[in-house]
This record gives structure tokens, C-alpha cells and sequence, in this order.
């Protein structure tokens, strides 16, 4: 069965805020995600188009695994968290299945 990855997609408007989100995602947030998720693996990236734009890309198993997690009670927890530690960051969220791997 293919990977299933779960994005999410935030927008960081308050370009003073940036340093200070990218430390949370990157000490506490992804680490909590990766541990409640039971993932392979966690990408995050910020825009080079788009400074506020920072997204955070989780690998699963197969779409089976993404489906549990989702009807889950570890994302309702960590959502709770990211709305209580950061308010004002609006988000969008994405579910993709891998169609094709090419390269080394």
C-alpha cells in the first residue's frame, strides 16, 4: 500500500511572531505529533514565496493508519494545543496519497 501524508498548512501573518512559532513547531509541536501519530517521518518547510507560509507534512504507513489518527483523539488534543498557543495562526489541513516516487 502507498504512504499517506497529512498536511498542514499555516499562516503566519505577525512577522515578529515567526522565530517564536518555528521554535514551538520545531521543539514541541511536530515531536508531540510524531509521538501521538505513530509516524515514519516529518518535513516542515517555510515559503521562500511567502515568509508567513510554514507547512508541516507527516508521513503515514498507508491511508488505513492517516484514517485512525484522524478519527483519533490525538489530533483533536494537539489542534487544542495550537489553538490555545497560537490563536491568531489560521490553518488548513490536507490528506494526499502517494501516486508516484521518482528519483534515488
Amino acid at each position: 500500500m502507498p504512504a499517506a501524508y497529512f498536511v498542514v498548512r499555516s499562516i503566519v501573518t505577525d512577522a515578529s511572531k515567526r522565530a517564536a512559532f518555528d521554535r514551538w513547531y520545531e521543539t514541541e509541536h511536530v515531536p508531540d505529533a510524531v509521538k501521538a501519530f505513530g509516524v515514519s517521518k516529518a518535513w516542515r518547510f517555510w515559503s521562500l514565496d511567502d515568509p508567513a507560509l510554514h507547512q508541516a507534512i507527516y508521513q503515514f504507513d498507508d491511508e488505513a493508519h492517516l484514517a485512525r489518527m484522524l478519527k483519533g483523539d490525538a489530533l483533536k488534543q494537539l489542534v487544542a494545543v495550537f489553538d490555545r498557543d497560537w490563536p491568531d495562526v489560521k490553518r488548513s489541513r490536507e490528506t494526499l496519497v502517494l501516486a508516484q516516487e521518482f528519483g534515488r
